[in-house]
């Protein structure tokens, strides 16, 4: 695909909640998370009816453990693809896997090593799935309906919640575990042409924040070696008459030429100082050599020379060039197809068969088909990330405040207090209820004005409310605080999201997101045990207000991170 003027958002922005190609994407998600609730329930069950409980944690840690360990090397796999391949073989996957498992649990019984391969084979799949889907929104719809859709996916989660559970109760009591596994591998199974009929939108190289949120300090990982030519990390903002076109040998044939003739071209004439050509006025031999080319040949000094005045050698292997050829998202005439042998922007082999550059942008994925190296580059662009690195670290304590109190805390304070199982579950209802109507604000609003302040403030508001609902003095008053902090929680989330969408460059989304989730599902959930022994120690009320000031530290970070604070959602 020849590359085009990247702008901000199509011109013709169809609201997400019209969208069929969105519609379509949000309704095989939904239908795949009702599946996970109904699947978890069959899995749980069997293992209590099969073994003892200690067996049946085991069998429910073989499901967890890899996804937290691979869920890093999915955003690889997500990246290196593409998301949209990656779900569907994914989802593909986990189907066929619950199925054959109650395929045989109808022919034999339940038995523990048939539940135990079950969990680690789901689980080892939900570790591409997820970074893969949650990659999947940022391509299925306008940027600036990101936050609507972030609404409508929140939406989707609470409804499989809510529904997913009696709906996996309803499965074991009229037919046993069997049963349900077989309507959990049916609601995925639903889920899987509904993903294939969706459309992904092409983005280019650099269809991200670009200059304008200070993507990476200025310089890209391209800079320091992170893929040959990764150099041109950012998306060139005007794209030559000549891009698309098919190199000869080694000479790449992309952006204005000057008005130069071929022969101009090759001899380094021709095109004054204001000239947009790629090449600077220098001969072959400079080019060659690296020499030649001033800031003005590039361009209005966004680019010094054809490569910053980089040879071969440190072109390919990623060393040399100063801040224009690192790429701000504004190096001209770049972004076009590069044909020939050193291979086009996506996929591009050269001839020793090694992949060049991976998909939305150079530098995204290493040289060489080296997926640990992927992986570092990938880590290496968040930590750089002005706006990325601090929202990482921002979800990071949020959720670790946060998961600890919301489940087993809010189980002990019910107990602490009389309110039983009727109460919490009170409690939890409100919660979800606020947590639903951000979600629902957030779809029918479509967009947040200064979305980092309102995503701070939500932040530092919902830790108040979680030290305040230890000390709340009955069942209404702690109903109405959960609907507080749901509300706030859930806007701020959905913010976190939209930001990940739209901030990061669509070749690392995979990763991003791999990241984000690891955090959230990997390393919060370790906070439940903690606060458990935390609250048999000390009591609710010193560890809720601890977990509120973990929360309010991310809402800190936030605020202290300039790029963070004043971040926008595309309109």
């Amino acid at each position: 695909m020849t590359a085009t003027l990247a702008t901000p958002a199509d011109p013709v922005d169809t609201p997400a909640h019209r969208d069929g190609n969105v519609l379509r994407w949000l309704g095989g998600y939904t239908a795949s998370m009702i599946g996970d609730s109904v699947y978890y329930i069959a899995l749980s069950w069997a293992a209590v009816q099969t073994g003892t409980p200690s067996q049946a944690g085991v069998v429910m840690a073989v499901s967890a453990v890899p996804r937290a360990v691979l869920m890093l090397g999915g955003g690889v796999i997500a990246d290196r693809f593409g998301p949209r391949r990656v779900v569907i073989i994914s989802d593909t996957v986990r189907c066929a896997a619950v199925l054959a498992v109650a395929g045989l649990l109808f022919l034999t019984g339940p038995g523990l090593w048939q539940l135990a391969v079950l969990a680690l084979v789901f689980g080892t799949v939900d570790a591409v799935f997820l970074p893969a889907v949650g990659a999947l929104p940022a391509r299925v719809t306008s940027r600036g309906q990101l936050a609507r859709v972030q609404g409508m996916r929140g939406l989707g989660i609470r409804f499989a919640s809510v529904v997913g559970a009696p709906l996996g109760g309803l499965a074991v009591a009229v037919g046993g575990a069997a049963a349900a596994f077989t309507f959990a591998g049916v609601l995925i199974a639903v889920s899987v042409p509904l993903l294939i009929s969706v459309r992904l939108r092409e983005l280019p190289a650099g269809d991200g924040p670009g200059e304008e949120a200070g993507a990476v300090d200025g310089t890209v990982d391209g800079a320091e070696g992170t893929g040959v030519f990764g150099g041109y990390g950012g998306a060139g903002e005007a794209v030559g008459a000549d891009a698309g076109k098919p190199g000869h040998g080694g000479e790449r044939v992309v952006g204005e030429r000057g008005g130069r003739s071929v022969h101009e071209r090759l001899t380094g004439r021709g095109g004054g100082a204001d000239a947009a050509g790629r090449d600077g006025g220098r001969s072959v031999r400079e080019r060659l050599t690296g020499r030649g080319g001033g800031a003005d040949a590039a361009g209005g000094g966004r680019m010094v020379g054809e490569d910053g005045g980089r040879s071969v050698r440190q072109r390919l292997v990623g060393r040399g060039g100063g801040l224009g050829a690192a790429g701000r998202g504004r190096v001209a005439g770049e972004g076009g197809k590069r044909e020939g042998r050193r291979g086009g922007r996506v996929g591009a082999v050269v001839d020793s068969g090694e992949r060049v550059v991976g998909e939305a942008g150079g530098g995204a994925l290493g040289p060489g088909g080296a997926a640990w190296q992927d992986l570092v580059v990938g880590l290496r662009y968040i930590r750089r990330h002005r706006v990325l690195a601090p929202l990482m670290l921002a979800i990071a304590l949020g959720d670790l405040g946060f998961v600890g109190p919301l489940n087993i805390g809010l189980t002990l304070l019910a107990d602490e207090r009389g309110w039983g199982a009727s109460g919490m579950g009170s409690v939890l209802a409100g919660f979800g209820v606020g947590a639903g109507a951000a979600s629902l604000l957030l779809a029918v609003r479509g967009r947040v004005p200064h979305a980092g302040h309102v995503m701070v403030y939500a932040c530092l508001g919902g830790a108040v409310a979680i030290g305040a609902l230890a000390f709340v003095p009955g069942v209404l008053a702690a109903v109405g605080v959960a609907l507080l902090i749901g509300l706030l929680a859930g806007l701020s989330g959905a913010l976190c999201g939209a930001l990940l969408q739209t901030q990061a460059d669509p070749g690392y989304l995979g990763r991003v997101t791999a990241v984000a989730s690891l955090v959230s599902l990997g390393f919060a959930p370790l906070s439940m045990p903690l606060s458990a022994a935390a609250i048999g120690a000390w009591g609710t009320g010193p560890v809720f207000v601890v977990s509120a000031a973990v929360c309010g530290l991310g809402g800190v970070v936030a605020l202290c991170a300039r790029n963070l604070r004043r971040a926008e959602l595309p309109t």
